[in-house]
């Protein structure tokens, strides 16, 4: 049976991997900071799927955490075959207004930690010539976000280095991929401390977690490089660059954030 591990397994799209993974069998490894939201679907998993479930209680922006993670995998003697790096956050202003501790932390934790584990878990991977890395981006990565500017600048970064693992290692028995979802269902536009009806402002209706997953485990199964999840419009969004100024892009997305689009 597989072994799959998650970071920010406690809600959102995390909490929806681990059920899936679950429901096809796989064991969980289960990585988040909150220990009674991580017990909570432990338990239902392990009852509903007869699966095992380890949780590691982990702040994956604390010194020393990824590599904290992975002993505590070696010393279990477990063997992760799919690598989800989930965990991430954004914030909601004018850089220049947003406490520079929070920004720091959204590197910290969006791109550090991502590297990181993915270094530590991949070497294994190469060597047993099998392996999987799923990495969370937005559609936020394939331009600049004028007041979500470290966010969108992160997931920028987690798309380029994605897709640059996925060439190193496709003919290695290792696949790699950068999931590219669209708004979605989860606690990120309360803790990116969005204005009240900014985050639907746009009209786009949000996804919910579990469409996501298995639209991004049908790409894994193709082994495509990147999936950008949540249907119309996200397509046209993730291509807008192509074709307009960028100039007048950045502009355009500026206004509508400052709720004048």
């Amino acid at each position: 049976m597989p072994t799959a591990l998650i970071t920010g397994a406690s809600g959102g799209i995390g909490a929806a991997f681990a059920a899936e993974l679950a429901k096809r069998q796989h064991n969980l490894i289960l990585v988040a900071r909150s220990e009674a939201k991580l017990q909570q679907l432990a338990a239902q998993l392990q009852q509903e799927f007869n699966i095992l479930v380890e949780i590691i209680v982990q702040d994956l922006t604390a010194p020393g955490a990824t590599n904290a993670v992975f002993d505590a995998v070696v010393q279990k003697g477990w063997t992760v075959d799919l690598l989800v790096n989930n965990a991430g956050f954004g914030d909601y202003g004018a850089f220049a207004d947003r406490p520079l501790a929070k920004q720091v932390g959204i590197l910290q934790l969006n791109i550090v930690a991502l590297v990181e584990l993915s270094h530590l878990f991949l070497s294994g991977m190469r060597e047993r010539k099998s392996g999987s890395i799923i990495n969370i981006g937005s559609i936020a990565a394939f331009q600049p976000m004028p007041y979500l500017s470290i966010y969108a600048a992160s997931k920028a970064f987690v798309l380029s280095f994605s897709e640059a693992l996925w060439a190193e290692n496709k003919d290695l028995g290792v696949r790699v991929l950068a999931v590219c979802p669209g708004p979605t269902e989860s606690d990120f536009f309360k803790a990116a401390e969005f204005p009240e009806g900014l985050a639907s402002s746009s009209g786009q209706k949000l996804v919910p977690a579990d469409e996501v997953v298995r639209d991004a485990l049908k790409a894994l199964e193709k082994n495509q490089s990147n999936v950008v999840t949540g249907g119309f419009p996200n397509p046209i969004i993730v291509n807008m660059p192509r074709f307009m100024p960028r100039e007048l892009l950045v502009n355009s997305i500026a206004k509508v954030f400052m709720g004048k689009g």
